[in-house]
C-alpha cells in the first residue's frame, strides 16, 4: 500500500505540473492575441491525509463485492438464443465456475460447455466501482475475437443490474448497441437477459438461467 501511495502522489505532482504549464501556455495566449477568455476553475486541493482517506476508501471492497462474492462456487446454466426478432429459439448448456480474485475487488466467472455442436468456453469479469457507484461487466470467449464490454447500476427494487454497451457487428464491422439485465432470482438462481438491435428494432437475443450447485 505504501507503494501504491507513493504512485499516486507522483501522478497528482505531474498533473498539477503539467496544470501550471497549461496555465501559463494559456497566459501567453492572452497577451499575443488579446482574446479574453475565462481562467480555468481549479479544485482546491487535498491534504495528504484526505488523499490517503479518499484512496482508502475507493480500494476497499465494501456491501457491493460482499454481494459479489455470495455467488462464488458452480453454476449450471440453460441458454436460450434467437438468432433474429421471433426467430426459432436455439438451446445450449453451459458450466460457470466463479469466484472473487485481487482481495476480493473482482469477481471472475469461467464458462465451459457446447454450443452450436461445438465446444464453449468463455470468460467473464465483473467489477463495482466505489467512486462512481456503478458496475461494469465484461466477456470474452472462444466464438469470437472481441471483448464486450458494458457499464450499469442495481436496482434494490428489482433486484437487478441492468448494463448499457456497444458491440462489433461482425458481418458488417460497425458498433451496434446492446443492453444486459442481470436479475438477482433468489438464493440459488440467477437470471441474464441480452438485447441486440437489428433492422433499426431491438430483440431479445439471449437469455441465460444459472442454478447453484
Amino acid at each position: 500500500m505504501k507503494n501504491l501511495w507513493i504512485t499516486f502522489s507522483l501522478l497528482v505532482f505531474c498533473f498539477s505540473s503539467c496544470k501550471k504549464d497549461i496555465n501559463t501556455e494559456t497566459q501567453n495566449i492572452k497577451v499575443t492575441d488579446s482574446v479574453t477568455t475565462e481562467e480555468p476553475v481549479t479544485e482546491p486541493p487535498l491534504d495528504s491525509a484526505a488523499q490517503m482517506k479518499a484512496w482508502v476508501a475507493y480500494a476497499t471492497p465494501g456491501s457491493p463485492h460482499k454481494m459479489m462474492a455470495d455467488e462464488t462456487g458452480i453454476w449450471n446454466c440453460e441458454m436460450t438464443f434467437w438468432m433474429e426478432p421471433n426467430g426459432k429459439p436455439e438451446k445450449a448448456t453451459s458450466t460457470a465456475t466463479i469466484k472473487m480474485i485481487l482481495g476480493g475487488r473482482y469477481q471472475e466467472a469461467n464458462y465451459s460447455g457446447t454450443m452450436m455442436g461445438q465446444p464453449f468456453e468463455g470468460k467473464s469479469t465483473l467489477a463495482y466501482n466505489n467512486a462512481s457507484k456503478e458496475y461494469t461487466t465484461t466477456f470474452i470467449d472462444n466464438m469470437g475475437t472481441g471483448i464486450l464490454t458494458a457499464t450499469g447500476k442495481y436496482d434494490e427494487k428489482t433486484k437487478s443490474i441492468a448494463f448499457k454497451g456497444d458491440m462489433v457487428n461482425p458481418l458488417n464491422g460497425k458498433k451496434t448497441p446492446y443492453r444486459e439485465i442481470y436479475t438477482i432470482v433468489d438464493a440459488t438462481t440467477r437470471k441474464m437477459e441480452m438485447f441486440d438491435v437489428k433492422n433499426g428494432k431491438e430483440y431479445k437475443s439471449m437469455e441465460i438461467v444459472m442454478k447453484k450447485k
